[in-house]
């Protein structure tokens, strides 16, 4: 099967934060790809990688990236594909990488989620793919409604926590 979403990150260093967009896609039934790429390093590659995206079926791009985090805006540039940047940790907490990737200039925009955000990256590019996918649209309400169960799950398990002065 194709590819259908690209996972793609600056070195395989940033394998363990990207890694969680992976499983999710994975636990969704989303056919991906994923691999390094440095804007600094691999400049070529990056910009044949974004200018063939379309062609090759790809609909969505998540990009991971710290530091500088020019990855996600290169990519943007060069493909009309939804590009999902996600700020790796690195020097200043991620901030650095947060800003970097927020920042585009009109025009290139680049989606952004929190520092180390891969796993949201993934359910916002699963809830893009959703708008023309009711299977995968269904999936995604159930996966919600997990979410949903836990909480309540949790406030039950926290009603038999005692505490002297604790009221419910």
């Amino acid at each position: 099967m194709s590819p259908i979403v690209s996972i793609i990150m600056g070195s395989t260093s940033d394998l363990p934060v990207m890694e969680k967009a992976a499983k999710f896609l994975d636990e969704m039934g989303i056919f991906f790809e994923m691999n390094a790429f440095s804007a600094h390093r691999t400049p070529q590659e990056v910009e044949a990688f974004a200018r063939s995206a379309e062609e090759r079926g790809l609909k969505v791009i998540i990009a991971g990236a710290g530091m500088a985090a020019a990855l996600p805006g290169v990519v943007a540039a060069s493909t009309t594909l939804p590009v999902i940047g996600v700020p790796i940790k690195g020097m200043l907490d991620g901030l650095d990488a947060m800003l970097s990737i927020i920042q585009m200039p009109p025009g290139i925009p680049v989606a952004t989620v929190g520092v180390n955000g891969a796993q949201n990256a993934a359910i916002l590019a699963a809830e893009m793919l959703a708008l023309s996918d009711t299977e995968l649209a269904e999936k995604l309400r159930n996966y919600k409604q997990g979410l949903k169960e836990k909480i309540v799950k949790a406030n039950e398990e926290l009603k038999e926590v005692k505490y002297k002065f604790k009221t419910n």
